[in-house]
């Protein structure tokens, strides 16, 4: 990277940083403070990844008609393959962007909670703060490594889903259905893991969430 792609980037992040820092504070003075709006993100991503989880199931499903194939029009199949494709493309995406948001908000929450430990004057009231901060920073750590441990799992779904759509339009014949059976447990397996994985991480985020409420 030369030196003004690099300043650009700068640039970037930069006004990205600021921007992010006044919508907080806009926030803040509507009495949403960043620990709310944590709650709010981690509740959204928990949205998307059950949406993912029926938008991929649904993409199985229909791999599951298509390699049983008895007759009709292959392009319509091709068609529907293509559109399953994309729609679990669009449910990953979102998930993604969720997941940037929530670390996003996090990192400015732990940021201001540690600026703010060095005010106190109290010591006992300060080291029940820190210990506080290094409770939830943890579980936080713990939520989003499970979030992104299942959305590592949807990229080779993705791939395939992708390769056997593009493979029916090249080949609109039974012979091409014959081929895709054979890709049909893999792919089986990998979304009924991605589900899994998926719940793992709901379930992470509902305690965490739950955790935040009650403190």
């Amino acid at each position: 990277m030369n030196k003004g792609i690099k300043s650009v980037f700068l640039v970037i992040c930069l006004s990205l940083t600021a921007c992010q820092s006044a919508y907080y504070a806009a926030m803040e003075k509507v009495g949403q403070h960043k620990r709310d709006i944590l709650v709010t993100r981690v509740e959204d991503a928990n949205d998307s990844q059950q949406e993912a989880q029926k938008q991929f199931t649904s993409a199985l499903e229909h791999f599951s008609t298509l390699i049983s194939f008895d007759g009709g029009d292959l392009a319509e199949y091709y068609n529907n393959s293509k559109e399953h494709y994309e729609a679990s493309y669009a449910s990953a995406q979102e998930v993604s962007k969720r997941i940037v948001s929530i670390e996003n908000v996090a990192t400015a929450l732990f940021d201001e909670w540690q600026e703010e430990l060095e005010q106190f004057s109290n010591a006992n009231l300060k080291r029940q703060s820190q210990n506080k901060y290094r409770e939830t920073k943890s579980r936080y750590k713990s939520v989003i490594r499970s979030m992104r441990k299942a959305e590592k799992k949807m990229q080779p779904v993705l791939s395939a889903l992708k390769d056997n759509s593009l493979y029916l339009k090249h080949n609109l014949n039974a012979q091409a259905i014959g081929a895709l059976q054979g890709e049909y447990k893999n792919i089986k397996e990998n979304i009924e893991s991605l589900v899994k994985e998926m719940n793992v991480a709901i379930n992470h985020s509902q305690k965490f969430i739950d955790e935040l409420n009650i403190n």
